[in-house]
């Protein structure tokens, strides 16, 4: 019990606070509460962030994988095709890759399939 006296007394006139056991009973829980909720605001955001990192947000979500094939016949003289999954028109580019980029700092374009002049 004298030292922590001794302790109490060396804290009060050093810096002026003293520290008692009434000052213990509600700052660890205090502090038990505000590091469990930073750990749970820091999970949260980790995972909306991997949510936002997804290429695929809204095509074909039901299918375990989005594939398309295109006879070359049926292309005609030139195709142009979505490679940033924003396009409202997808498989199809229909320009939305340049929002993407501005908003992200990537630098994808589309697909551009052709007939080799002859």
């Amino acid at each position: 019990r004298l030292g922590f006296t001794s302790l109490q007394m060396a804290a009060v006139s050093s810096s002026g606070f003293r520290l008692t056991k009434e000052h213990l009973v509600v700052a660890v829980p205090v502090a038990v509460v505000a590091a469990a909720g930073g750990f749970l605001v820091s999970r949260y955001l980790n995972r909306r962030s991997c949510q936002k990192g997804l290429v695929n947000t809204f095509i074909s979500k039901d299918s375990p994988k989005v594939v398309h094939s295109f006879d070359m016949e049926d292309i005609g003289t030139k195709a142009v095709y979505c490679r940033c999954w924003k396009s409202k028109k997808f498989p199809y580019c229909d320009g939305s890759h340049a929002k993407h980029n501005e908003e992200t700092g990537d630098n994808v374009g589309p697909l551009i399939i052709k007939k080799r002049d002859a």
